[in-house]
């Protein structure tokens, strides 16, 4: 028999600022310990060292963290010019490294190439899988003999922000799923030939959630397990708000939540498109728009 899971049933998103030197896993399990949620999960790993938007779902929140995992997601970074290191950013020792220094112009042209539809090959010290296992493991381990398949990426903006001095440049770049900004920062440095690597790196939204709306994690731990904590629970239908919205009837609502197509009202939604239906503003189910109705995929079980 199952063990049943302590905690409670609260469902909705906490956008947590996250600090330097944590992972977001710790970051996580920090959130429901704090609330006391029986369930969580992230939308987006942040590397240990980065800061910014970290958005944790709880309850029934968790089923709509694919739907912010793909959403545009912006961050900010500083790229060290001069110098490549084995991880791509500073943590890592130093493996090459160039006296020269290109103009703002050169940076500004080089980063054209980056926007679009591009392939990247992601850092070795990463959580990508070969064979079963991280690379980040294989590095750590001294096996670095191997390489990783490039992958598609969409860059929608990637600008140069400042140039506080010849040493490094601050960027802007708002991407798709699956970016690695140090790829970025490693293969701009590349292309100016003079190496790069983050120095420091900040995700200032994710889809709906941005990073000045965050709670930090001091914050967190004063007000945990207390009611106040919850006032800064952002809706669970907030991690819908790349879908369409279908409202339904309560006739409607009562086949969705049984996993059965239910009717929703007109709209303009096509044929074959994905959306998510309510019931009083309350999210009941996503799902394919059919005729008139709503094939569920995820079901929401949430308090009326």
């Amino acid at each position: 028999m199952a063990r049943k899971r302590k905690g409670r049933d609260i469902s909705g998103w906490l956008v947590v600022d996250k600090p330097a030197g944590m992972t977001s896993t710790a970051v996580v399990n920090k959130v429901r310990w704090a609330m006391d949620a029986k369930k969580a999960g992230h939308a987006g790993t942040l590397d240990p060292e980065a800061t910014g938007v970290l958005a944790v779902a709880l309850g029934e929140a968790t089923k709509t963290v694919p739907y912010i995992t793909d959403a545009l997601k912006a961050y900010t970074f500083t790229v060290r010019l001069g110098q490549a290191t084995n991880t791509d950013d500073a943590e890592g020792e130093v493996i090459a490294s160039s006296d020269a220094r290109p103009s703002d112009d050169d940076i500004k042209e080089a980063l054209q190439p980056f926007l679009g539809d591009i392939m990247q090959v992601p850092p070795k010290f990463s959580a990508v899988k070969i064979d079963g296992q991280r690379a980040y493991k294989l590095a750590r381990d001294g096996d670095e003999d191997f390489e990783l398949s490039a992958r598609p990426l969409w860059v929608e903006e990637l600008i140069l922000v400042d140039r506080p001095d010849a040493d490094h440049v601050l960027l802007e770049m708002t991407c798709g799923k699956g970016g690695y900004v140090r790829s970025i920062a490693r293969d701009l440095g590349a292309a100016l030939g003079c190496h790069g690597h983050v120095k420091e790196l900040r995700r200032i939204w994710s889809g709906p959630f941005e990073a000045q709306d965050g709670i930090t994690l001091e914050q967190i731990n004063e007000l945990a397990k207390t009611p106040a904590l919850d006032e800064f629970l952002h809706p669970l239908e907030q991690g819908l708000a790349e879908l369409p919205e279908l409202k339904c009837t309560p006739e409607g609502a009562a086949r969705l939540r049984n996993g059965n197509p239910g009717m929703v009202l007109a709209s303009d939604v096509e044929y074959g498109d994905e959306a998510w239906a309510s019931l009083d503003g309350q999210a009941v189910a996503v799902g394919t728009y059919k005729s008139g109705e709503l094939h569920p995929s995820r079901v929401f079980v949430q308090p009326k």
